[in-house]
């Protein structure tokens, strides 16, 4: 189970469950990652409901690594991710909102 106050979230691939969790090193990988724009920039894209899928892959695969997976993003090009879309950018969004988020539920 997944630990919310350490900024975990789980998400079921192919049946299985997988904990993800930004940790600095998955933080510095997304933002490499990402190409262009800050962290700052993705929150604020997913605060708008702007974010793209691109955005979304790549939260889900940092916040896999961060939970230790040593995949890519190609290994979840033909992969199930049990609720679909839209759970899939419904827990990276909660995967983002978590890694900023202090115990009491305050904001960095």
């Amino acid at each position: 189970m997944a630990n919310p106050w350490a900024g975990e979230v789980e998400l079921v691939i192919d049946g299985q469950v997988h904990r993800m969790k930004l940790t600095l090193g998955a933080l510095a990988e997304l933002e490499a990652d990402l190409h262009s724009g800050t962290l700052i920039e993705l929150v604020e894209r997913f605060e708008g409901k702007d974010f793209s899928t691109r955005d979304v892959l790549a939260l889900i695969v940092a916040g896999l690594r961060g939970g230790g997976w040593r995949g890519s993003a190609a290994d979840l090009m033909s992969a199930e991710i049990e609720g679909g879309v839209m759970q899939a950018a419904r827990l990276a969004a909660q995967l983002l909102a978590r890694a900023f988020a202090l115990p009491t539920g305050d904001r960095v």
